[in-house]
């Protein structure tokens, strides 16, 4: 990394209330590295220069401290990313939060080697990266309402992420959504679904990431009553007939 971005990164996380020690910084290091190598035969992420990596993807994972408590990650929990692509958000958070108990998830097995291929070279011991789809996971008694939160930054529809995520939290447990400032209307939508799987009135931060004018916004959903058994339906079925 160089000193201008390493010292640009120092001074964005300062401003989500984050210190960027030198194991943090060595470790998103190897992370950029081990990305952009795997990238060159994988398709993981279209922002490949280290300035847009470290800003649209590490510091922008790590804003989940806009949302949810210094203090609840510092203590430990349990963190499920649904869908979580190259990582993002949950191993940036593993890697900035040594107590969460991190579990990365995707549908796609060629990203979760490369995941743990990265968690190998990290030698980080408190992340999982899991090979599944979020409608056959959710129903296996080992991660259904396990999880104190679960978060994703997955582009997909508020409601659909419901069914998607809200089985894995438990009850007193969160949902986060990662989305832009034009979110909404997506909220209004989802109103029903949120409802129907045990969730609460959604809560919404919105800001702009620091050092970018990148719009942003977080939504929480705390899970206030059990997902009924029926959720999340078939493969498939959320994303074609939502909640709605």
């Amino acid at each position: 990394m160089t000193e201008q971005i390493q010292n640009r990164f120092i001074e964005n996380m300062a401003q989500i209330g984050l210190t960027a020690d030198e194991r943090i910084l060595s470790s998103l290091d190897l992370y950029y590295k081990n990305l952009i190598e795997w990238n060159a035969v994988m398709n993981l992420t279209a922002i490949t220069e280290e300035k847009d990596v470290y800003e649209k993807h590490f510091l922008d994972s790590l804003t989940i401290t806009k949302i949810v408590s210094r203090e609840t990650l510092e203590k430990g929990c349990t963190l499920l990313d649904m869908g979580t692509g190259a990582g993002f958000p949950g191993l940036p958070i593993a890697i900035a939060f040594p107590n969460v108990q991190v579990i990365l998830m995707d549908s796609l097995n060629k990203r979760i080697k490369f995941l743990a291929d990265t968690i190998e070279k990290l030698g980080i011991q408190n992340v999982t990266a899991i090979h599944a789809r979020a409608e056959e996971l959710a129903r296996n008694k080992n991660y259904r309402e396990k999880a104190d939160i679960c978060c994703s930054r997955a582009v997909a529809n508020l409601a659909i992420l419901s069914e998607y995520c809200l089985p894995f939290v438990k009850k007193g447990g969160s949902f986060v959504s990662y989305k832009t400032e034009q979110v909404q209307e997506e909220i209004n939508q989802s109103k029903k679904a949120i409802r129907v799987l045990g969730g609460d009135e959604p809560e919404v931060v919105f800001f702009t990431l620091p050092g970018t004018d990148y719009q942003r916004s977080l939504v929480k959903i705390r899970k206030i009553a059990a997902t009924p058994s029926k959720y999340p339906r078939k493969a498939g079925t959320p994303s074609k007939e939502p909640i709605v």
